[in-house]
Order: C-alpha cells, then sequence, then structure tokens
C-alpha cells in the first residue's frame, strides 16, 4: 500500500483591512507632507542658484547696494520665485567682497491647527555655514 501523507495546512499571512487602512493613511500623509515640502525645497534652490550666480560674477564688486538688489529682483522674476524679495537680502561687505544672503521662513498648513515650518538660509559665497535663526 502507498502511504499518502495529509498535505500540511499552511496558514495564509496578509494584510488585515484594518492593517491596510493604516498603511494607506500613513502613506496619504507622507504624500501630503511631500507635496508641500517639494515646492519649497525648489524654490529654495533657485534661490541659491541665483545667489551663488550672482556671487560669481566679474563685476559683482563694484556693484551698489541697489543694483544687487535689482539684479536679485530680475532674476527671481525670471525664475518665479515668490517667497525671498530684494528687500530681504542681507548683503555683507566687511571682507570686501560683497556676500549676499538670504535666511526666510517657509510656512504651509497641513491640516486644521497643524503647519510645517521649515528655515532656509542661502548665501552668495558656496563656502559659507547656514546660519542659525533663532
Amino acid at each position: 500500500m502507498k502511504n499518502f501523507s495529509t498535505p500540511s495546512v499552511r496558514r495564509q499571512h496578509g494584510l488585515s483591512m484594518i492593517g491596510f487602512l493604516l498603511a494607506a493613511a500613513l502613506a496619504v500623509m507622507a504624500a501630503m507632507v511631500a507635496m508641500k515640502l517639494v515646492p519649497a525645497y525648489i524654490e529654495f534652490f533657485s534661490v541659491k542658484k541665483i545667489l551663488v550666480s550672482m556671487g560669481q560674477e566679474s563685476d559683482f564688486r563694484s556693484k551698489s547696494n541697489a543694483d544687487i538688489r535689482s539684479d536679485f529682483s530680475r532674476r527671481t522674476a525670471a525664475d518665479y520665485v515668490s517667497v525671498v524679495k530684494a528687500d530681504d537680502l542681507m548683503i555683507d561687505r566687511s571682507s570686501g567682497i560683497p556676500v549676499v544672503s538670504a535666511d526666510y521662513e517657509f510656512r504651509a498648513k497641513l491640516i486644521a491647527n497643524v503647519s510645517l515650518v521649515i528655515d532656509f538660509s542661502a548665501s552668495s559665497d558656496p563656502t559659507a555655514a547656514s546660519r542659525q535663526i533663532e
């Protein structure tokens, strides 16, 4: 006679409905935060690129503060930057070479009274360390 053994019963593993709903809620929350963060960082990198390119121009040393602000305004209009205005720029001429920097805060509402706040700091000197905003 042949020996037929009964097949072993395997217990199925998977995601329950509650587990799926919790995972979906977490994914939606992460997507909401990402949709708020990505435009802020894109704009920050645009500001940073504008300041660094201004600092690399050959006639940058001879420009007055008004010329620097005007140049910044023209460039931000072309790059659709709306968070930083020319009046927000800090221009430091203590080292002989003007260093233009912008420190600003991005604030976006998430849900009800919960907001997302990010502090950005960009400078025309690529070697300058970011300042702490207090």
